[in-house]
């Protein structure tokens, strides 16, 4: 039997950027931190440009003849570089289908959670699946469950919009919100945002207290 191959438990070795000292090519073709072009000078011409300006001097194309470097601040220069790509990797951020599941007869504390599960999820970036799960015969209460669905929307009004209205889905109620795509119109810091208008939830009562209220008003206005 073949020995089995040995786990490599050293770390990895970090590759350092060519800059000053490192920079073994004799000769170099330099751009100064302004742009000028400082023309195919000696490493050690070069090396002493930057140290009198009091900057790196940096390998930024290896494969030209002869490489082409660049002075500049390099701690400044690699930052930069790092913000790209974490402002890179943000925009390439997969969007997801979060998921939110409650009853229709859910206290206000589980409601509560339900919508600060939802924000998150949004603020990310994702898509928010909102789902009633009916139990027996609560099947037959889908009217309710389309009315808390509506609630949370209008709870989640800041942050998300609706993607897709309450729809049957087997012996569950959905609706899906989308993050709210920020508009140009936005009100001035010092402008006067709009009261909120008070709930029975926000008055202190659950939302499964609230849904069959509103459920009755519906049908008396039907």
């Amino acid at each position: 039997m073949p020995p089995r191959p040995r786990f490599d438990r050293r770390a990895p070795v970090r590759e350092l950027p060519n800059i000053n000292e490192r920079i073994s090519y004799p000769n170099l073709r330099v751009v100064d931190a302004d742009g000028s072009q400082l023309g195919v000078i000696t490493r050690e011409a070069a090396l002493e440009v930057a140290k009198d300006r009091e900057l790196d001097l940096v390998l930024v194309s290896e494969k030209a003849d002869p490489p082409v470097c660049r002075i500049m601040d390099y701690g400044k220069y690699k930052f930069e570089q790092e913000k790209k790509a974490k402002e890179a990797k943000k925009k390439s951020h997969q969007t997801e289908v979060k998921e939110v599941k409650m009853r229709y007869k859910i206290d206000q504390h589980d409601y509560d959670v339900r919508i600060g599960q939802a924000v998150r999820f949004l603020k990310a970036g994702d898509k928010v699946k909102c789902t009633v799960i009916f139990r027996g015969r609560e099947i037959q209460h889908t009217a309710l469950a389309e009315v808390l669905l509506m609630r949370m929307a209008k709870d989640l009004e800041e942050n998300a919009e609706i993607q897709q209205p309450p729809k049957r889905e087997g012996r569950n109620m959905i609706m899906f919100l989308s993050p709210r795509k920020l508009s140009s119109g936005k009100p001035a810091s010092g402008e006067a945002k709009p009261k909120p208008v008070k709930t029975a939830a926000a008055a202190g009562a659950s939302p499964a207290a609230a849904v069959p209220a509103a459920a009755e008003a519906a049908a008396q206005n039907a």
